[in-house]
């Protein structure tokens, strides 16, 4: 049962990693791979500190800096709609 939790882990995270370094056409597709990502983390860390039998102090922790990071993610998604009128990186120039 465990192996099986240990295998959803790896493939949840592969999976958002390969949406994260391929599908970066729009700014909001790269938001929710990063939050897929945080959500594997988490469910990692779950099983691990559960094993461990350690306290879920570091999760909560972990939650509120996951948190923080959404928010900032989505103020930075609202202020490049409100300045260019839609999410594509193509429209936006980094340089």
């Amino acid at each position: 049962m465990m192996i099986y939790m240990w295998f959803i882990f790896i493939l949840m995270f592969i999976i958002g990693n390969l949406i994260f370094v391929l599908k970066h056409k729009h700014l909001l597709i790269v938001l929710l791979s990063l939050e897929f990502i945080v959500l594997s983390i988490f469910f990692f860390m779950l099983i691990y500190l559960k094993c461990i039998e350690y306290d879920m102090y570091m999760l909560m922790l972990f939650l509120v800096f996951s948190v923080c990071e959404g928010a900032l993610g989505l103020s930075i998604l609202v202020s490049m709609i409100r300045t260019h009128g839609n999410d594509y990186f193509q429209k936006f120039n980094i340089l």
